[in-house]
């Protein structure tokens, strides 16, 4: 790792984790011994986002417990533990595995300063782009995304209304129409005070796959974060998205897996 990237994920780790803001209305980021843990609704992102370095390998184990007992109590039935490659203990992983956490697929952390990005929309012919307005773009982008990634969306529908509705400025949706047809959706977390902005989803439909939509929405999110005077784009990055934003300027600073506890 280079020391632009060094820089780039302590940075990262200081502002996005270790002092993490809520990410959901109504919802609080708690500060507990070793851990910074996000806590909502149980239709809300709920999970742990960061842990101390200096972590004992002595104590790990008692503070995986705490956090179970901690969900539990709230009525939780599945939280995260958000882990990534450079967190320690070194056999962290292996200790959430022997704790009843199940690994999910792993991303790649990209992060992007803002200026050194396009900002130039290059569409298909036929493909617009538009920003959600109401709840009857969110259906349209929940068909998207189930067309794109055939899961279910009904979790994700619950936090992007709740965004729209309480916090339509820490939130940007985007929808890419074919005619009055969805073929692909994004969104876009803005976190005032961090300097940060996230992108997720970006899901296009298969028989519009390839054809620059995806390079297209980063690009139109981009831009918005520039007018907002955000200084870095942040993506958790499948294998199939990785490459593409390699590409447009995103460096790669760790790999983030999600580790998941479910109670039943």
């Amino acid at each position: 790792m280079n020391p632009e990237q060094e820089a780039l994920l302590a940075l990262f780790d200081r502002e996005m984790r270790e002092h993490a803001r809520p990410d959901a209305p109504g919802g609080r980021a708690e500060r507990t011994g070793d851990v910074v843990r996000q806590v909502g609704a149980a239709d809300d992102w709920n999970g742990v986002v960061w842990s101390a370095p200096d972590l004992d390998p002595a104590r790990a184990d008692a503070v995986i417990a705490e956090q179970v007992a901690h969900y539990t109590a709230l009525g939780h039935d599945e939280f995260e533990w958000k882990l990534y490659s450079h967190d320690r203990p070194a056999d962290l992983a292996q200790r959430l595995s022997a704790a009843g956490f199940e690994a999910e697929e792993p991303e790649t952390l990209l992060v992007a300063p803002v200026a050194e990005l396009s900002t130039q929309v290059a569409l298909p012919d036929g493909v617009r782009l538009r920003t959600v307005r109401d709840a009857d773009d969110v259906e349209l982008m929940a068909r998207a995304h189930e067309r794109a990634f055939g899961s279910d969306w009904s979790r994700l529908r619950h936090q992007v209304l709740a965004r729209l509705a309480e916090d339509p400025d820490g939130f940007v949706g985007v929808l890419a129409m074919v005619g009055d047809e969805p073929v692909s959706s994004a969104r876009m977390e803005l976190y005032p005070g961090t300097g940060f902005a996230g992108l997720w989803g970006g899901g296009t439909v298969e028989a519009w796959r390839g054809k620059g939509i995806y390079r297209a929405l980063v690009a139109f999110r981009a831009r918005i974060a520039a007018e907002r005077g955000y200084g870095y784009l942040q993506v958790d990055a499948s294998d199939m998205s990785a490459p593409i934003l390699r590409r447009l300027g995103f460096l790669a600073l760790s790999t983030t897996t999600p580790y998941v506890y479910r109670s039943r």
